[in-house]
């Protein structure tokens, strides 16, 4: 399969490619700066929010399969407006893609969200992935919006690193406990977008583990599982804190998970030290 990764570079996007190559499918990854090292992989420079250049890109590479994996948490103009650009040129050259979206697009306010609920986001970053789906199911009907959580495993994430900061007087804040998601490992989430890629049906897919833990139970695991004093982790609540942002959001991933081969692990599975 030729795989055209939007975003391979980023911590998700990397596994991606680092998967797909290892597969065999003929890889074409993008970054905004530095490329990524995995070999055999063609690299190119993109900033997905210059439509022309997206166009050109896909239109040069003619993907059977994209996976847009780009984001960046404060900027509208790449999380959405780069989705449209994505979505728009994937649809152009006849290639399936595969968008990730994510569990910001929800409020919290009904705590479990299967595939079916729709959007209702309380934050610019939310408001921004809701936009790239409604964009993305406009222009890119057959594509698959993968709805995820907090991307976690090997080390490489945000969240390892926020938990190593906080156990080592590195920074200040707090781990939320009234804060909840349903951590999904890098690995079992490359895999599943690599197979909905490949095979999976069109439409909205919730892609995230089989837990529902609060960021301050997240850490504990994390801290557990790298040998750090997990009492060093200093809790708080959202709710008090004033930090925008919804607080109980479980994906509901049972539809999906029956149409994958990959299994989506819990993070207490996949974050025990003495588990597989």
């Amino acid at each position: 399969m030729r795989l055209l990764v939007v975003g391979g570079s980023g911590f998700l996007g990397a596994e991606l490619v680092r998967r797909g190559a290892a597969a065999g499918h003929e890889v074409t990854a993008t970054c905004h700066t530095r490329p990524g090292k995995t070999a055999g992989v063609a690299w190119a420079p993109l900033d997905v929010r210059r439509r022309a250049d997206v166009e050109a890109l896909v239109a040069a590479v003619r993907p059977e399969a994209v996976v847009n994996a780009a984001f960046r948490q404060h900027d509208w103009a790449t999380t959405a407006t780069g989705a449209a650009n994505v979505a728009l040129a994937a649809a152009a050259a006849g290639s399936r893609l595969v968008h990730v979206s994510s569990d910001t697009v929800f409020s919290g306010a009904a705590v479990r969200y299967d595939e079916t609920c729709l959007p209702d986001p309380i934050t610019p970053y939310g408001a921004a992935k809701a936009a790239a789906e409604t964009v993305v199911a406009a222009v890119a009907p057959d594509a698959v919006i993968a709805r995820t959580s907090l991307v976690v495993g090997g080390g490489g994430s945000s969240h390892e690193a926020l938990v190593h900061a906080l156990a080592t007087g590195a920074t200040k804040g707090v781990l939320f406990t009234d804060d909840v998601r349903c951590p999904v490992h890098v690995a079992d989430l490359a895999a599943a977008l690599l197979e909905l890629a490949a095979a999976g049906p069109p439409g909205v897919r919730h892609v995230a583990g089989a837990d529902a833990v609060s960021r301050y139970e997240l850490g504990l695991l994390i801290a557990r599982r790298d040998g750090l004093d997990p009492a060093l982790l200093p809790a708080g609540r959202r709710a008090e804190s004033g930090v925008p942002g919804p607080l109980d959001v479980r994906l509901d991933c049972a539809a999906t998970q029956r149409l994958l081969r990959t299994r989506l692990r819990g993070a207490r599975r996949f974050l025990d030290p003495a588990g597989p």
